[in-house]
């Protein structure tokens, strides 16, 4: 499943991925017989052929390899931590966060096993409406990053568009039906019912047909953008690592490529600059800050990703800073990282964990409820790691978000999350039906339309300043109106045929 996401984009892997996983979690486990104890061996062997077991090992390897860029954060020693210390760190952060999404996988694999005599329909529905859940569960925690959904982009333009109708899960129900159908018909095959089998897998086929052809339907409705609604916006990705930024030089760097790249594209006529997370290692002081200086000479409005500092309180923010200097809308970061901008558990992990963040004290999140104002329109904001929460997206989105900016980091992680990362940024466009403007710091840098069209992206670890056109839109997709309506729809379904199950299994049983 790992082979699907990007960067590799092996898309038509994942409507295969999930079947072996589906089929060994249907198999009966073997019992131990009655009046004999069993040795290491036949104990390992039962252990190993648990529900539970075959999914830890099936997520291991899917969240675990896909995550792996996580590792770049080692070596730590510019921080003052040990090498022994940094290998302990990014270690930890890697396995808890792949734990995070394993764990509830095995929950779903010891349900499912648990109703392998009820009624095929069932099995199915209770699956895919098991796994929507435990996907919906994970985006409200703090760690969420590997939906499903998630292995179509960028490969799959045409299957990611049926994110308009219900959000990016009915993109990941319809991978875990194709599944489960294969995974059944398997298990029909096994059992010598060949006709049955070549149902499921018709079926299979003919669900992931359909399923693509309501997708080209959707990919296939043109734009119809108007040129009034038309915006030039430029990016400047400053490509200057955080150990390097932290310093004094570094930060003198900073501001010298973050104001000639805004300055070169304010005299190509841009409508307004785009900068990435943090560009600025230094709190906003709009007396000093040297960006603000450039806005009041040049007069073209600027998206300047900071930190803010209000009565010791400390956010991540992008501000919206009008032609003449004046600051008419922040964006507060909401979804902050867990060890790198604030510290879980303070009063115990914080004796024992060295901080990751160039900031002395831990952060505050921002409100779901934010709206984005700036000079040319309400936008909806995304600041880093957000790029994977859907929902924030969406309400603002639902209160008139116009286009999407999302400002970046990503230092210092390879090109694995650079192009993950887009990839998270792809759906969101196609699910808002809005262009998006994306300024990192060492890439990628991009513009996309809102049918998931790279327009443009810059090579990574590299000084790049780029403009390009987008467009405010104001449609609303099913999925912005109604928001997840497909999780409820599939748990509900899954429960009232569960009473009526039970009830027939009440009915139909012989007397004591």
């Amino acid at each position: 499943m790992s082979w699907a996401a990007a960067p590799l984009n092996w898309w038509w892997v994942a409507w295969v991925a999930l079947a072996p996983l589906w089929v060994v979690v249907g198999q009966p486990v073997a019992q131990r017989q009655p009046g004999r104890s069993p040795n290491l061996a036949q104990g390992l062997a039962r252990f190993c052929l648990r529900p539970t077991t075959y999914a830890a090992a099936w997520g291991l390897g899917y969240h675990g390899c896909t995550l792996w860029w996580i590792t770049g954060l080692h070596p730590l020693t510019w921080l003052g931590i040990p090498w022994l210390g940094s290998v302990a760190i990014t270690g930890f952060c890697w396995l808890f966060i792949t734990l995070w999404g394993t764990v509830p996988l095995m929950g779903w694999a010891w349900v499912l096993s648990r109703q392998r005599d009820r009624p095929l329909g069932f099995r199915l529905l209770l699956g895919v409406a098991g796994w929507c859940a435990l996907e919906t569960w994970l985006n409200l925690t703090p760690l969420s990053w590997t939906s499903l959904s998630f292995t179509q982009s960028p490969g799959n333009l045409v299957i990611l568009h049926l994110g308009r109708l219900a959000g990016p899960l009915l993109v990941t129900a319809a991978i875990v039906a194709v599944n489960g159908l294969l995974a059944e018909g398997w298990g029909l095959a096994r059992k010598g019912d060949t006709a049955g089998s070549q149902r499921l897998g018709a079926i299979a086929v003919g669900g992931l047909l359909v399923a693509h052809l309501v997708g080209f339907g959707l990919y296939a409705q043109p734009l119809g953008d108007r040129p009034a609604a038309a915006l030039q916006l430029g990016v400047v990705q400053g490509n200057i690592p955080t150990r390097e930024k932290l310093s004094a030089m570094g930060i003198r760097r900073a501001v010298d490529r973050y104001i000639s790249g805004y300055e070169t594209l304010a005299q190509q006529g841009v409508d307004g600059v785009l900068t990435p997370e943090g560009a600025l290692p230094l709190f906003w002081n709009p007396a000093t800050n040297p960006m603000r200086q450039a806005v009041l000479e040049r007069g073209v409005p600027l998206w300047l990703g900071t930190f803010v500092k209000d009565d010791r309180q400390i956010t991540q923010s992008l501000l919206a800073i009008a032609g003449d200097g004046a600051v008419v809308g922040r964006y507060n970061k909401v979804k902050l990282v867990p060890l790198g901008e604030y510290i879980p558990f303070q009063e115990t992990l914080g004796k024992l964990i060295n901080r990751l963040s160039p900031i002395e004290a831990n952060m505050i999140p921002g409100t779901m409820s934010q709206q984005f104002a700036t000079p040319l329109g309400r936008a909806i904001a995304s600041i880093c790691y957000e790029s994977a929460f859907p929902a924030l997206f969406r309400n603002q989105a639902v209160a008139g978000g116009e286009f999407i900016l999302t400002a970046s980091n990503l230092d210092p992680y390879s090109e694995v999350l650079m192009a993950q990362h887009q990839a998270q940024d792809l759906l969101r466009a196609i699910e808002t039906d809005r262009w998006a403007a994306r300024a990192t710091n060492t890439g990628y840098s991009s513009f996309i339309d809102p049918h998931g069209h790279i327009i443009w992206r810059s090579r990574p670890f590299t000084l790049v300043s780029h403009a390009e056109t987008l467009y405010r839109r104001q449609t609303k997709t099913l999925y912005v109106r109604w928001g997840d309506w497909l999780t409820p729809t599939l748990l509900f379904s899954t429960v009232i045929w569960a009473i009526a199950l039970g009830r027939a299994d009440r009915r139909f049983s012989p007397p004591s």
